[in-house]
């Protein structure tokens, strides 16, 4: 069932001295003397208790404790007031709280029951103004078909009466079992969404931003690249998270084509087509494009045809090809 609802510490991400021990309520009113909005490890551990939280490998849950690490995600999202911006897995809000704080209106998509329930408490309790400006669904990110299927802000609705919620930037802490498909699903199904600012896993940013001859260039991509241009961002270290993971992490930066770019890119081609040719070239990554082709084509030889018809050479692997290259091939095989 779906369920959709709205609604401290130091500049620098530190937990002051004073918090340590306190009571929540001497916690908030600490916090609200010293003008503080985002959740530090003492917030973070005391609001995981309070619902009975523990975080799980299954669901991927490490939550970010460092208002330094949250600020500069943001701010390289380039998120501003004026932005619509989607948040995919808050948790228990971290990130969620240093995205409202720039005065942006915020739709955010949580797995987890009990973590989606107690969002817009959270949000109330340490950015009571931002409260109209978030809201929030129970659901699975992948099951999310059209923009009717998120959440909308009581601000967006007051502005925009019977309009269901566009936003233009997607903004996430994300697994990374689950990053890839979440990303290409949202950027498939999302034709609002403009920009793509996730940290995930290092490896995984390394290979969906990986070009074409690296090791790291794989199916993430260059099915990536069918959408957007792609690039690795900062580092961030483990120790920002609580549990701490075994890697470290990374901010991936996606800026989807232009509409006239993406007309032209995708002309004459369906996505199914091109992600089927993808997928078979990478599936035995050793073996030469006739080869690996052979069993999608039906035939090595009708593999060789279509390849010589793309002007793409047999003999390479898909590892040297661009998105480009993968059209062409599906062009050809029409």
């Amino acid at each position: 069932m779906v369920e959709k609802q709205s609604l401290g510490v130091e500049s620098d991400g530190s937990v002051p001295n004073a918090l340590v021990g306190n009571t929540v309520v001497e916690q908030d009113k600490l916090v609200a003397r010293q003008g503080a909005t985002l959740l530090g490890p003492v917030q973070i551990r005391e609001l995981a208790a309070a619902i009975g939280v523990r975080p799980t490998k299954q669901l991927g849950q490490n939550f970010v404790h460092d208002a330094g690490t949250v600020r500069r995600i943001v701010r390289d999202a380039k998120i501003t007031c004026a932005d619509a911006v989607l948040e995919v897995g808050p948790g228990l809000g971290s990130l969620t709280l240093a995205i409202l704080e720039t005065g942006a209106t915020l739709s955010a998509v949580e797995i987890d029951p009990v973590l989606a329930a107690k969002l817009p408490s959270t949000i109330a309790r340490f950015l009571p103004q931002a409260v109209s400006n978030f809201a929030v669904v129970r659901q699975d990110a992948l099951q999310i078909n059209s923009a009717s299927d998120l959440a909308v802000p009581a601000s967006w609705q007051e502005k925009y009466p019977d309009t269901s919620f566009a936003p233009r930037h997607l903004v996430a802490n994300l697994p990374y079992n689950v990053a890839v498909p979440i990303i290409l699903t949202l950027l498939e199904n999302l034709p609002s969404l403009e920009t793509v600012t996730v940290m995930v896993q290092l490896e995984v940013a390394q290979r969906l931003a990986a070009q074409p001859g690296s090791k790291n260039y794989g199916v993430p991509s260059v099915k990536s690249a069918w959408y957007a241009k792609v690039w690795q961002g900062a580092k961030i270290s483990r120790n920002v998270f609580w549990p701490v993971p075994n890697v470290d992490s990374a901010l991936v930066h996606f800026a989807r084509h232009s509409a006239t770019e993406f007309a032209q890119l995708t002309a004459g081609v369906q996505r199914a087509e091109v992600f089927a040719v993808i997928d078979a070239a990478f599936s035995q990554r050793r073996k030469t494009l006739r080869a690996a082709l052979s069993a999608w084509a039906g035939t090595s030889a009708r593999a060789e045809q279509i390849l010589q018809t793309a002007q793409v050479d047999p003999s390479l692997r898909g590892e040297k090809l661009e998105i480009a290259d993968f059209i062409a091939i599906a062009k050809a095989a029409q």
